[in-house]
């Protein structure tokens, strides 16, 4: 049975956590519609990607 020769210390344990940590949506204003949407997605009341028109909103 392996068992560890050297207490692993607090901040050695924690370096190893460190990646675990929960992270916010990337979540941005839009410029001309003002509604709020992730970055690099489309937005999806107006239609409208990179000021380009991708598709036609449902009404």
């Amino acid at each position: 049975m392996a068992v560890p020769k050297r207490k692993t210390s607090k901040s050695r344990r924690d370096k190893r956590r460190s990646h675990q940590a929960v992270k916010s949506p990337n979540v941005v204003e839009d410029k001309k519609s003002g509604e709020y949407r992730l970055s690099h997605h489309v937005d999806m009341k107006t239609g409208f990607y990179k000021g380009r028109q991708v598709f036609e909103p449902k009404k």
